[in-house]
């Protein structure tokens, strides 16, 4: 038995991947925007949700670190 996988599996998984560090750093990023425009506290909470965004990208990577390496 082979161990190569489908290329399409293969595909979606680093579309998958793309899409989480995308979304883990935009998500925040953009509701701190809205959030400011909301309050008028521009640029305090735009800058908390950039912070959270790089936390978030750290985290998705160390859990992908932590996959690959079982």
């Amino acid at each position: 038995m082979s161990d190569k996988k489908n290329p399409l599996t293969e595909y979606a998984e680093y579309l998958s991947l793309g899409a989480e560090i995308a979304i883990g750093l935009a998500a925040p990023i953009l509701i701190g925007y809205w959030l400011d425009e909301y309050f008028e506290t521009s640029p305090w909470i735009l800058l908390g949700g950039c912070g959270l965004g790089i936390i978030n990208i750290f985290v998705i990577i160390f859990r992908l670190a932590k996959r690959l390496d079982n």
